[in-house]
């Protein structure tokens, strides 16, 4: 993982290269200040204070970077990407995420050319603190993502959130393979077919004092989506070593509640499962056990997200949490509705949707609410079980999922559900194309402002 530690540094007046923010509306005045040699430099390099532009002044004893930037968490992404390696310190305040993101890199595979470091100069120490966490948190999400399914299975999620509780002072408990056929089935029947060392499994962490509030945090952790026996075609498999992208932000934001040292009582969940293609796979048809009692008929293995997230869902439920955040890189339709920069978000619960869309606003890390329309439960109607899991047609895909995760959250408990795409499509400043995190910084934000610390 990308080591941020360094690229933030306390401010202590020691040298660095002068970053001076511009903007278009106020770049005259500002020209108009400065000197003949400066104006003819910035002239040369064309600089006339568009967004995302940078000109370098050289000076009698070195040089400083002049840089217009646009608002928001990546406002220095571009210029942590391209500035030479050195030290910085700014002219003004701005958010560091982009900073650090600007420089991140996956290089599991292939090593990345060295650009070296770009360290920047903060006043505000809390601010440094702050920005790397959420930086890391954020890689860990993105390289989870970008590990490729040979060597991300369920058993290193399994070794992931045991590294978690290494690091807290949580505890794991894992239920595996055929312990999964009576107590969690539907999560049992999805890994079944996948090889005896991607075996499926529930990952349970706890963490907190039990005295605090009870939440949870459940993450779909499908490492392969073969599609099942409805197998997928070779393009809509090409991606599917990110349908773990669930899984990556629970345990992402798992360590931001433990390292913010939030005052709840944690429970994080993640079925871990490939969904693979063998003898004994299940079929269309089949209708499964469910943790619940429900019975659900399956009418496509490809819809299989829902199927460990509803066992999984049920196990937290058990504990009464007064609160549950799911993440699952669920459905397409999602994508086909919103994009895949914005996510949507689904929740009965009047406060906790007003408080996560305005922590996505403040953190702009936004979500979009979409409804829980109850006339559309007639769809997961069934002739042979309790319910279905893909409805025929495939009308109001991401909806009809979302009630299907439904039927399995106590109605006394708030629950919000989040389908992610987990995936950056095309690079931008600070977010190179691959996996990505969707509504992790609003989702902390909003849980740092519920439970605040004494």
């Amino acid at each position: 993982m990308t080591d941020f530690s360094a690229l933030l540094q306390p401010d202590h007046g020691q040298p660095a290269h002068a970053i001076h923010i511009v903007d278009a509306a106020g770049f005259d005045a500002w020209l108009a200040q400065q000197t003949p040699s400066v104006r003819q430099s910035v002239a040369g390099q064309r600089f006339v204070g568009k967004p995302g532009s940078v000109a370098i002044v050289a000076t009698d004893d070195g040089w400083y970077v002049v840089a217009a930037i646009e608002s928001g968490p990546w406002a220095l992404a571009k210029l942590a990407e391209t500035l030479p390696e050195g030290v910085y310190r700014l002219d003004t305040e701005a958010l560091l995420l982009g900073w650090l993101l600007g420089q991140y890199r996956f290089d599991r595979y292939r090593k990345a050319p060295n650009a070296g470091a770009r360290v920047l100069l903060v006043e505000d120490e809390t601010q440094i603190a702050q920005a790397i966490g959420l930086a890391t948190a954020t890689a860990l999400v993105r390289d989870l993502v970008n590990t490729g399914a040979s060597d991300l299975g369920p058993a290193e999620l399994e070794q992931e959130a045991e590294s978690l509780a290494q690091r807290h002072g949580a505890t794991v408990t894992t239920t595996r393979g055929d312990a999964l056929a009576s107590g969690y089935p539907m999560i049992h029947a999805v890994g079944l077919a996948a090889s005896d060392d991607r075996a499926p499994r529930l990952i349970e962490l706890e963490w907190g004092d039990p005295a605090h509030p009870r939440i949870a945090l459940v993450g779909k952790g499908v490492c392969f989506d073969s599609g099942g026996l409805d197998i997928k075609p070779a393009a809509g498999m090409r991606l599917m070593k990110k349908d773990m992208g669930g899984a990556a932000h629970a345990l992402a934001l798992a360590s931001l509640v433990m390292a913010a040292k939030l005052p709840v009582r944690l429970h994080l969940l993640i079925p871990a499962v490939e969904n693979a293609i063998a003898g004994n796979a299940f079929r269309p048809g089949d209708v499964l056990r469910t943790r619940a009692g429900l019975t659900v008929e399956n009418t496509n293995t490809d819809a299989e997200g829902r199927l460990v997230l509803g066992d999984a869902l049920t196990r937290a439920c058990e504990e009464s949490p007064e609160l549950i955040l799911d993440f699952a890189t669920l459905t397409g339709a999602a994508r086909v509705a919103l994009g895949p920069d914005l996510p949507p978000l689904f929740t009965d619960d009047e406060t906790l949707a007003a408080d996560l869309l305005a922590a996505g606003i403040a953190e702009a890390d936004q979500m979009w609410r979409m409804p829980l329309w109850n006339a559309y439960d007639e769809m997961l109607k069934s002739d042979v079980a309790d319910l279905v899991n893909a409805p025929e047609g495939g009308l109001a895909g991401a909806i009809t999922a979302a009630l299907f995760l439904r039927r399995f959250v106590r109605n006394d408990i708030a629950w919000a559900h989040l389908d992610v795409f987990a995936w950056q499509a095309a690079t931008k400043p600070g977010r190179p194309k691959g996996g990505e995190a969707y509504a992790l910084r609003a989702a902390f934000a909003m849980l740092a402002r519920r439970y605040p610390q004494a």
